[in-house]
């Protein structure tokens, strides 16, 4: 039971990840570098707004979720080997864009970039652990202190970043592509394509993006948009740490669980130059998926080349 919340939860996660990516494209750090003073109107708007997004939140979450289960005194479940980490890598990225969006919402509102780094970092690590806290006090699940440590190294990735070069020279990415996995455990894994693509570890990719004119010299011609990247996944899971054996009474075929490595480029869509606002608004939206591309991937099934790889 503590998997299948799990997936749920971490669906959850992405899901509040791209309404807050959308809602935030006036607002994105690379606008907003340079106020003089703060605006106060815009400030108590974000103050009020975030709070109450967050209470109004939480509350619906602990509705849906967690009152209509026993719940317990606080405590913790370890679940460090279930779906061979891909879901830690998703906990790392949501807790990296929920920061950065936090940091461009407030220097929008006229905070120094310091003050935005840190309180926007604060904010999504406590946006998070709040997550992991309602799974601490529900009897069959339990707080999980690995996605705790995945939490914190995402806000740090950004605020380390931010505060070391004032600039995210390395993005984390997502990107999804349909598997016949979740066939076999709807419950588990997805029924809808949108289920899917929320809920089945199998077809998630995680992303390292780097942008390689960021660490060259200022007066090189290299593309500022061309990142090279590095993917991270998993497949042949029908369940949390083992298989499922059968489903409604059916038999599940045994999957072999493997992780996979990916390296190829990529495209830094916030580094596009166009004077179109609407095209600046879609880029800054959607720029924390990896299009798909060409990559090379590694792992135990051998060496592949993906012409395009979602």
């Amino acid at each position: 039971m503590a998997g299948s919340t799990q997936s749920r939860l971490s669906a959850s996660i992405l899901l509040i990840l791209m309404l807050w990516s959308i809602s935030a494209v006036a607002i994105q750090p690379s606008d907003t570098l340079a106020p003089t003073a703060i605006n106060k109107k815009r400030l108590s708007t974000l103050v009020i707004g975030g709070s109450a997004l967050y209470v109004t939140g939480m509350t619906g979450l602990y509705n849906i979720w967690y009152k209509n289960y026993p719940q317990s005194s606080f405590h913790f479940f370890n679940d460090s080997k279930e779906w061979l980490q891909v879901d830690k890598v998703g906990h790392t990225t949501t807790a990296y864009y929920v920061g950065y969006i936090g940091f461009g919402a407030l220097r929008y509102s006229g905070l120094n970039e310091r003050k935005s780094v840190l309180l926007g970092s604060l904010a999504s690590w406590l946006f998070l652990t709040t997550i992991e806290t309602f799974d601490g006090f529900s009897k069959h699940w339990g707080a999980s202190a690995t996605d705790m440590v995945a939490n914190t190294f995402g806000c740090g990735l950004f605020a380390g970043q931010q505060l070391l070069w004032h600039d995210q020279r390395i993005k984390l990415k997502w990107s999804y592509h349909q598997t016949d996995f979740a066939h076999y455990r709807p419950d588990l894994l997805g029924e809808t394509f949108a289920e899917k693509m929320l809920k089945d570890y199998n077809g998630q990719t995680y992303w390292l993006s780097v942008n390689i004119k960021s660490f060259l010299t200022k007066n090189s011609n290299f593309p500022a948009w061309l990142n090279v990247s590095f993917g991270y996944g998993a497949e042949g899971m029908t369940g949390a740490s083992v298989n499922s054996i059968t489903y409604l009474g059916n038999e599940i075929p045994a999957f072999d669980r493997y992780r996979q490595f990916y390296f190829g480029p990529d495209i830094d869509l916030s580094r596009i130059k166009t004077r179109s606002v609407l095209l600046k608004g879609l880029f800054k939206t959607f720029g924390f998926i990896r299009l798909p591309l060409p990559v090379l991937e590694f792992g135990t099934q051998g060496m592949r080349f993906h012409p395009l790889y979602f």
